[in-house]
């Protein structure tokens, strides 16, 4: 009987000194990874297909106040781009002809909200999905490719921007606000790591992130050289010769200006936790 009563007693002992410990450990938060695709929508992608996925690759630090709310700091880099030759079931679309590749270089401020109690050291709660919304900033710099030789769009002024003909359109800038809203979800491996999965959208406050937007200018817009070829501008503001007979009529439109570009991102995560220790205050 007495054995029985020590070993109840040392068993209870354990229990209670553990369940202390795990309530003595804080989780402050995380710092982290990510690595996954990156996808764009936009006047050359205007039925949102996700058929050309690019790397996308982030590092982030999430600061938790409690179990449920964390403020997240990230940098991330996306690289996107598409091709109106993906189009082929929209002949104008198709022969209109134009491409585009860019470097996304972003920085956001997040909010994280779970929706299950967050604690890696406890094992009834090492997992939750969460929903998260921020603000950030962005640069890009569309560029696409002609004869093999890359060349940057923006100083172009592809749609008469700097032109005396259109003095209105201003070349736009290189950066932008983006408004990230996603979902995830995270597992804590360890008490020390946590393993995830989160799809990011980006509302953003530019229309050029394809160097396309409004109507075409005419080619008699962009001077030839010297030498009297076309200049590189006058030869990519209007692909269309490459196909056929050129479409790009002063006037006519090119993108479509009532809504600005996107762009997602899906990622697979991996953190590191960061945890403060309280000892535990004796009972008396």
């Amino acid at each position: 009987m007495k054995k029985l009563v020590l070993l109840f007693l040392t068993g209870f002992t354990l229990q209670t000194t553990a369940s202390a410990q795990m309530e003595s450990v804080t989780h402050e938060g995380e710092i982290g990874i990510g690595l996954g695709a990156a996808h764009y929508f936009g006047d050359l992608n205007t039925s949102a297909k996700v058929n050309r996925p690019k790397l996308a690759v982030s590092a982030f630090f999430r600061k938790q106040f409690g179990n449920y709310v964390a403020l997240r700091v990230g940098a991330s880099y996306a690289k996107v781009g598409y091709a109106d030759k993906y189009y082929k079931d929209n002949d104008y679309q198709y022969r209109r002809n134009l491409s585009f590749n860019s470097n996304i270089w972003e920085l956001s401020l997040q909010g994280d909200f779970n929706f299950f109690k967050f604690s890696p050291d406890d094992p009834a709660h090492i997992f939750t999905p969460y929903v998260t919304l921020g603000v950030g900033i962005f640069s890009y710099d569309p560029y696409a490719y002609l004869n093999g030789t890359k060349y940057f769009l923006r100083p172009l002024g592809t749609e008469g921007q700097g032109t005396a003909a259109y003095p209105d359109r201003k070349a736009y800038s290189s950066m932008a606000l983006s408004i990230p809203f996603g979902v995830g979800v995270k597992y804590a491996l360890t008490s020390k790591m946590n393993l995830g999965f989160e799809v990011l959208y980006r509302f953003t406050g530019t229309d050029y992130l394809d160097d396309v937007s409004t109507t075409y200018v005419g080619i008699d817009k962009f001077p030839p050289l010297p030498d009297g070829t076309p200049s590189v501008a006058s030869l990519l503001q209007d692909r269309s010769y490459e196909l056929g007979d050129p479409i790009g009529v002063e006037g006519r439109q090119r993108g479509y200006s009532g809504q600005k570009d996107q762009f997602v991102t899906a990622m697979v995560t991996l953190s590191f936790n960061l945890s403060s220790y309280r000892c535990p205050t004796a009972k008396l």
